[in-house]
């Protein structure tokens, strides 16, 4: 079956079921995302809602369903600390925290316009899968204290585990029973009920069973907010332009928001991977970036929290029937009419409910596929992935990834100058000075003898590489002519080709002749480029193939002997 990416109504009843069923799984989800920042749990549900509709209409996944996500908002609540801890008190800190929404948002636009959707697919798996689990543990580390019934101690996962000492003299029991029935709900509710999302169980079940039975003695999401939950119509704020026209923040909201729209981009890329899977279609990259930041800039005029494409409900509305962007609609569009109409009800959550929720969450969101076989995979991968992992809990989110990519790209550039030095190495002689022939080589070589070398050179020749060609020009006793053959260089970097220079003006100052073969569209460019070619080596040198070369050798070697 074709999907329709725009509007369509002989889809309305797959859009509107599968909307409304997203939209009450993002509920919970929504709420307890929001409580992991000073922000609230209200900020959550604005987020979902704003986000929601805005990207649902303007993005390019037909099914994808919007909201703020674990990776996010364990970003955003960083942030949020961070600028209150500058400006004194959260109240201050409010108009800088939305300007670095806003500007998070404007820069996915851009990142869209300027199609760099398409980039995001060469983060190595190594870097995302020890990010997303690292993730997954601050969630977990981070609903230790709620789960009982205390305070989370601020300074990040590393505080929490020094002053898990205090934990035995702050436990509310009333608060850990209704967490570990939330836990068991959560795990053990889909086995009876499936047509109602498990977490919603959990959510208005326990939530209820608090409100009975220990009405008064635990926390609820209401004391974050002074008792009373915002109600109607979210207030519009514009003060957070204020902060982007003082120059000495522009740096500091550049820092934060480039970290969040990066990291938005790739968690909303891999659920549009994952949509195209299930509904057969092909998503558009580009297009999808700039739904999303127009959400995230819309959900900043509403101080709700920023967010991304949401996995598991966009896996639930397309299962549930949903096929075009208004099932995304109706899902903002139901949390809509829940905040207008059940406010005051939402704040009599417990958050020991929400603290349970979310470790389920973080539980969920570990990569156990990626630990499970990490003595299997290579061991450069098993490094970067551990790596990113501990350095996304205990040191920071974007040096986490900003040290796991430069990790990557060192031991990767290693493993294919491995590869081709393996390729180029010079192998056993035969009778004549050169490596093991080609087929085209065997009869010109037995006529020349050991006055021509003959060099192969397989694959991309970059700074990884180049020492080869140091060694190479050290090691040409009696030959008289080297030739390169290129035919199997794609590409040729700086490093490479002043190596390449470097290994030619060494042969020459020997008094060896050197001559090319073959070289492709990128490397001839590149050495026309520093004017190897013609200058150090003459045009009637370069030979577009082997014959040509071949037949230059052979009056070359004769020429000599006479």
């Amino acid at each position: 079956m074709k999907f329709n990416t725009g509007f369509d109504l002989k889809h309305l009843r797959g859009d509107l079921f599968g909307g409304i069923t997203a939209g009450i799984v993002a509920l919970p989800l929504a709420l307890a995302f929001g409580a992991q920042t000073e922000l609230g749990a209200i900020a959550g549900l604005y987020g979902a809602i704003a986000l929601g509709f805005f990207a649902a209409l303007f993005g390019g996944t037909p099914v994808q369903i919007s909201g703020p996500t674990a990776p996010m908002t364990v970003v955003s609540a960083v942030i949020i600390a961070e600028s209150t801890q500058r400006a004194g008190s959260l109240q201050e800190a409010i108009p800088l925290v939305l300007a670095v929404f806003f500007v998070a948002g404007l820069l996915q636009v851009l990142m869209g316009v300027f199609r760099i959707g398409k980039y995001i697919r060469y983060i190595p798996y190594p870097v995302v899968s020890g990010f997303m689990s690292g993730i997954g543990v601050i969630i977990i580390i981070g609903q230790i204290f709620p789960l009982f019934g205390a305070m989370t101690p601020t300074g990040g996962s590393l505080a929490v585990l020094k002053s898990l000492d205090d934990l035995p003299r702050v436990i509310d029991w009333e608060a850990v029973v209704l967490s570990i029935i939330a836990v068991v709900l959560v795990y053990f509710s889909p086995r009876i009920i499936k047509a109602v999302p498990s977490t919603l169980i959990a959510l208005l079940g326990v939530s209820l069973l608090g409100y009975l039975v220990f009405r008064g003695e635990v926390g609820l999401i209401s004391d974050s907010s002074g008792g009373k939950m915002p109600s109607g119509v979210p207030t519009l704020h514009l003060h957070f332009f204020a902060p982007l026209l003082v120059p000495a923040n522009w740096k500091l909201i550049l820092e934060y928001a480039a970290t969040l729209a990066a990291l938005g981009a790739i968690d909303t890329l891999l659920t549009s991977v994952v949509a195209d899977n299930i509904t057969k279609t092909k998503h558009d990259s580009n297009q999808e970036l700039v739904g999303q930041g127009i959400g995230n800039m819309a959900a900043a005029f509403i101080a709700g929290l920023p967010g991304a494409g949401a996995t598991m409900r966009t896996v639930i509305n397309a299962n549930s029937g949903g096929k075009t962007r208004l099932s995304g609609i109706v899902a903002a569009l139901l949390l809509l009419a829940i905040l207008l109409g059940m406010g005051p009800l939402v704040g009599q959550v417990p958050t020991a409910v929400l603290a349970g929720i979310l470790l389920t969450v973080g539980i969920g969101i570990i990569d156990y596929k990626g630990i499970r076989n990490i003595r299997a995979i290579p061991r450069s991968d098993a490094i970067i992935m551990m790596a990113v992992l501990v350095l996304t809990v205990f040191v920071g989110l974007l040096e986490a990834v900003a040290i796991g990519m430069l990790l990557a790209s060192i031991l990767f550039m290693k493993a294919i100058s491995d590869v081709v030095e393996h390729r180029t190495v010079s192998a056993p002689l035969t009778s004549y000075s050169s490596e093991i022939p080609w087929n085209d080589e065997i009869g010109l070589l037995e006529k020349v003898g050991s006055k021509v070398y003959i060099k192969h050179l397989d694959g991309p020749l970059f700074f990884g590489f180049a020492s080869r060609f140091q060694e190479m020009s050290k090691v040409m006793p009696g030959v008289k002519v080297v030739v390169f053959r290129m035919k199997k260089v794609p590409y040729i970097d700086q490093s490479g080709m002043l190596a390449m220079e470097e290994a030619v003006l060494d042969l020459q100052r020997q008094g060896i002749t050197v001559a090319m073969t073959g070289l492709q569209q990128q490397p001839k460019a590149m050495l026309e480029g520093i004017k190897l070619i013609p200058n150090i080596l003459p045009n009637h040198l370069v030979f577009k193939n082997f014959d040509a070369c071949a037949d230059w050798l052979r009056e070359f070697c004769t020429a000599e002997t006479a």
